[in-house]
């Protein structure tokens, strides 16, 4: 199938600045679910608000544009009510790991079958350039103009501390790793996390000095490493891409229904 008939065309041109790394990242969203075969009608898109949450708006699927930070409250009544359908969650930073946190951390923790990519580009960019959750130490942002002071969450740490059973990292640079890890995390049956990591040249990108989006992407192909990289062992800032956990464990949505069909015993 053309990719174009999984895009609203009628939507276009997009909104996303130049050399933002959303698009690259949808396109490989796009490419998984087609490697997939999954059909149109079995796949919803549900989304917060944000930069990132646009997607649903775009992609040509069963979509929700939800409110800010509860998407993953939303997707889990779509999987609870119909359990059979692919449940995608494309979310922000600041909307996964801000005020949606808990959220995350609880369908994490329950092993809710949805698969939550976090396009995580370390700034509010929609409302103005705030900084988020993973805004890096000493990054500046429009509310933090002499430099951030707060410490960022390492949402691959952050999903694994929370149970989720497949945590996944790429960046918008290795879009075909990306689709591959998509993949993946869409066909675990269990609540999936990947964090692709993208660029916004308009806001952090020119606060901070870091160029264009292509430099933006240089920097994303130079500061990250495969897991297990020596350089890692040399340089602890690089950043590391990989599959961090692919474990298999019982999903929420089967265990509600092992329950509710009363085949559950009393141990």
């Amino acid at each position: 199938m053309p990719v174009k008939d999984y895009l609203r065309l009628r939507f276009f041109p997009h909104l996303w600045c130049a050399g933002c790394g959303h698009g690259t990242i949808m396109a490989s969203l796009i490419q998984a679910i087609e490697e997939l075969n999954l059909l149109k009608n079995n796949v919803v898109i549900v989304s917060g608000i944000g930069c990132s949450s646009r997607l649903p708006g775009y992609l040509d699927f069963h979509t929700l544009h939800s409110l800010h930070g509860r998407a993953l409250a939303f997707a889990t009544g779509i999987k609870m009510a119909r359990p059979e359908l692919t449940v995608i969650v494309p979310m922000g930073d600041g909307d996964a790991s801000a005020i949606g946190g808990n959220h995350l951390i609880h369908a994490a923790r329950r092993n809710i079958d949805l698969t939550a990519v976090v396009l995580n580009n370390s700034i509010y960019g929609m409302t103005g350039g705030q900084n988020s959750p993973t805004t890096p130490l000493e990054a500046r942002s429009t509310t933090t103009p002499q430099g951030n002071i707060d410490p960022a969450f390492d949402l691959v740490e952050l999903a694994k501390g929370a149970g989720a059973s497949f945590v996944a990292r790429s960046t918008a640079y290795h879009a075909a790793e990306l689709k591959q890890m998509l993949m993946k995390g869409i066909s675990h049956r269990g609540f999936s996390f990947v964090e692709a990591v993208s660029g916004c040249p308009t806001y952090y990108g020119r606060r901070n000095k870091l160029g264009s989006g292509v430099d933006l992407m240089r920097m994303f192909k130079d500061r990250t490493v495969p897991m297990g990289s020596e350089k890692k062992k040399n340089d602890p800032s690089l950043i590391e891409r990989g599959i961090f956990v692919e474990k298999t464990r019982p999903s929420y949505t089967d265990q509600y229904r092992y329950v509710t069909q009363g085949d559950c015993k009393d141990s």
